[in-house]
């Protein structure tokens, strides 16, 4: 492990102070299918609620272990920081599972007991180990959660610019993935920061991202194609009829095109990477101190 200073990013406001937000978000008027000219594009994002709470569940429990290795008080500080940020984003998302996803009939279960066992039992700690391999196990998982977190901020920026109002977006959903997508971007350096810390290192980080990349994107696919079943709108797709759609969403701006997603991933092989080119701390800071959600609770 090493020392190292939090990285910022040319032309952003340096380093900020990370911390959970409270926030509100009324559920009452939010449809099944949020983006209403784009009802696939809806189910993609609705997988994510799906998919996040137990894999942010999971960020914590391993930097919870990492915290205590860490002498760096400024990476602690931000680390915690994290941390709070994440809890809040678990809690909010699986709020609206609950609240949008259950109200409108869709089974949340049964996908949710697959997300357990991917992120507590194929992600989490592992039993029965020496000490040395725990600590490779830890560090492995470190490293995992920084390359989800790099795509985290390419969405979150994303999501930001997008003009997602076009579709006919529900306005709390689109809250909801704005105020997230701009936490991720404000604390994009902190997984970075702590893989490095913990040394990683490049080969590592490029073999990560060449097993993330397909990964959530499977995932990310087989919660889209779990919530068009139920969706008593649609029809029943399989995966061949599903993934036109899905690139048709895309070419319609109504999601990220796959071109910007490699270039995202592939910027990670790049000798000297850090986060700094992925969104602006700046523009993320700004909608959330306008955020409705933020500023329903404070009123």
């Amino acid at each position: 492990m090493k020392l190292l200073p939090l990285s910022t990013a040319a032309g952003d406001p340096g380093e900020v102070a990370l911390h959970a937000r409270n926030v509100r978000f009324d559920w009452q008027a939010t449809p099944l299918r949020w983006l209403a000219s784009e009802p696939i594009a809806s189910h993609v994002f609705n997988s994510l609620n799906l998919l996040l709470p137990e894999g942010e569940r999971m960020f914590i429990q391993t930097f919870s272990e990492a915290l205590p290795l860490i002498r760096d008080e400024k990476l602690r500080e931000q680390v915690i920081g994290f941390m709070g940020q994440e809890a809040m984003h678990a809690e909010t998302h699986n709020d609206s599972l609950r609240k949008v996803l259950e109200t409108h009939g869709v089974d949340v279960e049964s996908y949710l007991r697959q997300m357990e066992y991917v992120f507590r039992k194929a992600l989490g700690p592992r039993a029965g180990q020496q000490a040395q391999q725990e600590f490779q196990t830890l560090v492995e998982r470190l490293g995992f959660i920084a390359t989800l977190e790099h795509f985290f901020a390419f969405l979150g920026d994303w999501i930001i610019n997008a003009d997602l109002e076009r579709f006919g977006a529900d306005p709390a959903m689109l809250d909801l993935f704005r105020w997230h997508g701009a936490e991720e971007v404000e604390h994009r350096f902190v997984a970075h920061d702590v893989a490095e810390y913990f040394e990683v290192g490049y080969i590592r980080r490029c073999a990560l991202m060449a097993l993330v990349f397909p990964v959530f994107t499977v995932l990310l696919m087989r919660g889209t194609k779990y919530l068009v079943q139920q969706d008593p709108g649609l029809p029943d797709m399989g995966y061949p009829r599903l993934a036109p759609k899905v690139f048709g969403a895309m070419w319609r701006g109504a999601l990220p095109g796959i071109p910007s997603l490699l270039r995202s991933a592939l910027s990670v092989a790049r000798p000297g990477y850090t986060p700094a080119s992925v969104g602006s701390t700046a523009q993320a800071v700004a909608y959330l101190a306008k955020s409705p959600a933020a500023q329903a609770l404070a009123s």
